[in-house]
């Protein structure tokens, strides 16, 4: 198959650690609860408030304003009643500050010498643009589900990407560590990418679906052995 001239990153998990992240800035922040547990609850509310919005029950909302209203939902389930307006503001700046993985910059970087890099992400445009900006990420672009105002795993986010650099979706590759994400991606005809991150979920939720699929394209340990595979191809 012909190597793609534009790869897409999902973010979450694929390029940043947001469970070890945003754990760490909880516990930071409210030492008294169990912050891994509080990381995965927050993030559990992601895709049931993404689905509000793609069926029309909610309007287009952010993932920032989307991130706060679960936020406050996990905070009364955990009984935090301490944080002051202006706490919980900063608090949900956290997703904007999340960690890249220990292989994702020069990883990022050695691909972008040979592909077009950019986010095909759900997160909203400013908080991609403070991430990239904290972690060092060098992107070509940024694009988010804000500009198609289509969430993942919506074909409008998928074909928009190749829209936009005017290429066929078999030209353009998603890279993601999530394969319901990288199925839809393969349905749109899009090459696709699968990164194995097996502490995405933090230490006590390893990941069981490391194994290799007969639709993806490629299967990678990480951004670095990404590069050796496309190099050698």
């Amino acid at each position: 198959m012909k190597k793609p001239s534009v790869l897409a990153f999902d973010v979450f998990g694929t390029v940043v650690d947001w469970h070890g992240s945003i754990a760490a800035e909880v516990a930071a922040l409210i030492p008294t609860i169990d912050a891994i547990a509080f990381a995965s609850a927050w993030r559990s509310g992601y895709k049931p408030a993404m689905a509000k919005v793609r069926s029309g029950e909610l309007g287009w909302t952010r993932i920032d304003d989307l991130h706060r209203m679960i936020l406050d939902d996990v905070l009364l389930e955990f009984g935090v009643k301490t944080l002051s307006e202006q706490q919980k503001k900063e608090l949900n700046l956290a997703w904007h500050r999340l960690r890249p993985w220990p292989d994702t910059v020069r990883g990022l970087t050695l691909l972008k010498q040979d592909y077009t890099i950019t986010t095909l992400s759900n997160g909203n445009l400013g908080l991609l643009a403070n991430m990239a900006k904290n972690a060092g990420l060098p992107w070509d672009l940024i694009l988010s589900a804000e500009v198609f105002r289509h969430y993942k795993p919506d074909p409008e986010t998928y074909l928009g990407v190749c829209q936009i650099f005017d290429r066929q979706p078999i030209e353009v590759m998603l890279v993601a560590s999530h394969k319901d994400d990288l199925q839809a991606a393969h349905a749109c005809g899009l090459q696709t990418a699968f990164i194995e991150r097996p502490l995405e979920f933090g230490p006590r939720q390893p990941r069981k679906d490391l194994h290799k699929e007969s639709w993806t394209t490629y299967h990678a340990r990480d951004f670095l052995d990404l590069a050796s595979q496309l190099k050698t191809q």
